[in-house]
């Protein structure tokens, strides 16, 4: 196989998407320097990267085939042989280049720790039993994707687009939620201590079975969020906005709710209230909140502090 021919196909294809080399390696998850030597023909890709590449530069596979003819050069051949007699010659159309078409690349048991995926668009993919330590998802669409049982621990997904992605059993200690777009995510089982979610909106999201006790929510909004049998004791959540949220089965001891929101909110467990479960929300303090009435009678009946709370 040439490597000279298949390099300077994979310049040329590169540079036809205004693509630089930094780029093209961002989408393969390489480094900058194996798209130089590919180029230069220094080496050669792997047929598995060549299908990633055919796909990321819009080419038909069989472009890196020595005896590929292009549709450009069957326009230009086809142009000459209809020149006229005055020299004159037709200016060839030139076909637009495809799409971009997105990869469906499976991530799963790789070591990708620290790896830079920022604004990368990667809809339903799964990095399961991967090790993510400290990667960069700022601003990607992961939309639908899935993470379970993996190392995620100090990840940054500020301003991640989290649709529809689960993630169950990861180590996510440390992780950063800066106004990241949370619509029916689901976090179950997961470390979350140290992680930070900051000027966010948890919309449909569910937190099962995850110990938050250690988790950091400032200036968040919650609708339709779902937390239960989380771990939140002495969580604080104070100024924060709840809309149909349910704290089913939540562990509450000692959470703070100073000058909150709530607003269709239920802390009534599943089955049948126990002396345990009254005594722990007689420790949640909701100085200075806001609720509506039906709320506030909830938690009046179990027996909650509600001397400085107001009515929205």
């Amino acid at each position: 196989m040439d490597t000279k021919m298949i390099g300077s196909k994979i310049a040329k294809a590169r540079k036809d998407k205004n693509m630089s080399q930094a780029q093209l390696a961002q989408l393969l998850f390489i480094s900058p320097q194996a798209v130089g030597k590919w180029e230069r023909g220094e080496s050669i890709p792997d047929i598995i990267t060549i299908n990633r590449l055919a796909e990321i530069l819009g080419v038909d596979l069989n472009y890196f085939s020595e005896n590929f003819q292009s549709a450009d050069d069957s326009t230009f051949l086809k142009t000459i042989e209809n020149s006229n007699d005055t020299g004159q010659t037709e200016v060839p159309i030139l076909p637009s280049p495809p799409e971009e078409r997105q990869l469906l690349t499976n991530f799963s048991g790789g070591n990708l720790s620290e790896s830079d995926f920022t604004g990368v668009t990667a809809h339903k993919r799964k990095f399961n039993g991967s090790a993510l330590k400290g990667s960069d998802f700022a601003g990607a669409d992961l939309t639908g994707s899935s993470f379970t049982g993996s190392d995620i621990h100090a990840a940054n997904f500020d301003g991640t687009n989290l649709t529809d992605c689960t993630l169950s059993s990861n180590n996510l200690t440390g992780a950063s939620f800066n106004k990241t777009i949370l619509v029916r995510t689901v976090f179950s089982t997961s470390g979350l201590a140290g992680a930070k979610f900051i000027d966010a909106e948890l919309t449909d999201v569910k937190l099962t079975k995850t110990d938050l006790r250690k988790t950091v929510f400032e200036n968040c909004v919650f609708k339709g969020v779902d937390f239960k049998y989380s771990d939140m004791r002495g969580l604080r959540l104070d100024g924060q906005t709840f809309i149909g949220v349910r704290f089913d089965k939540t562990a509450l001891n000692e959470a703070t709710f100073n000058g909150a929101t709530l607003r269709n909110v239920s802390f009534r467990p599943t089955y049948a209230l126990t002396n345990k479960y009254y005594r722990a929300i007689k420790t949640i303090c909701f100085d200075g909140a806001m609720m509506d009435k039906l709320t506030y009678a909830e938690l009046k009946g179990m027996g909650a502090d509600l001397s400085k709370v107001t009515f929205i």
